[in-house]
Parts: C-alpha cells; sequence; structure tokens
C-alpha cells in the first residue's frame, strides 16, 4: 500500500473509507427521505459537515477548521460506517444491504493504523 498524507493513510483504507461515507450519506438519505425530507437533509448535512469542520491536526493535509482529540475523530468514522451499515437494511434490498454491511465489517479493520495513530495524537487547539 502506498503512504499518504501521513502514518495511517493508505491508498486501500482511504478508498475504502470513502465509499462507506459515501454510501452513509447516499443511504441516509435515501432512508429518510420518505419520512420527512427535512430530516433526510439535515442527516446527511450533519454527516458530511461534521468530519468537514472537526478533525484531529496531522491527520489531514491542510490542517484542519476545528481541532479535536483523536477519539472524536475515530468516532466520527464509526458514525459513519454504523449510518451506512443501518441505512442499507432500511432503504435498499437485502442483495445491496449485505455487501454494505460485509464493508461497514471491513472498513474498522483497514482504519486499525489510522486509529491507533488518531488515539496516541496529543489534544492541539491550534489551527493551521
Amino acid at each position: 500500500m502506498i503512504d499518504k498524507g501521513g502514518p495511517g493513510h493508505h491508498d486501500t483504507a482511504s478508498i475504502l473509507r470513502f465509499l462507506t461515507e459515501l454510501i452513509a450519506w447516499v443511504g441516509t438519505g435515501w432512508a429518510l427521505w420518505p419520512h420527512s425530507p427535512v430530516l433526510a437533509i439535515a442527516a446527511v448535512a450533519l454527516l458530511i459537515g461534521l468530519p468537514t469542520i472537526f478533525g484531529t491536526q496531522g491527520d489531514k493535509p491542510g490542517g484542519v477548521i476545528v481541532a479535536v482529540p483523536g477519539v472524536v475523530t475515530v468516532l466520527l468514522v464509526l458514525l459513519q460506517i454504523v449510518a451506512a451499515a443501518v441505512a442499507a437494511w432500511v432503504a435498499w434490498p437485502w442483495w445491496v444491504a449485505v455487501p454494505v454491511t460485509v464493508l461497514c465489517l471491513v472498513v474498522p479493520f483497514t482504519e486499525l493504523p489510522r486509529w491507533r495513530r488518531l488515539l496516541s495524537t496529543p489534544v492541539s487547539t491550534s489551527q493551521r
């Protein structure tokens, strides 16, 4: 695997994480839309907006807007994974939900090097 952006950032892990995020965004909107379009839009905005605003220093190239401890970044990734899996089962047929669930079970293992680094990163309140 090619290392990009720092320790724990590998092509395969990044691709799988991003695929899971896309599924979470689309699936959550799809699952919630029949109940409330406003809720669907708000949920997707939160799924996209929270990781955009909050991040751990040194994790993303170009810095972060609001620095948070590594545990928060890990929890935000877990939120995306859970949203993808749950939304897939609510919104789509089983033959789509099963591979999405498998992906959601694989991603934490590909994320382990990054998560170890994030969890060992001291809290920094300075912004770039």
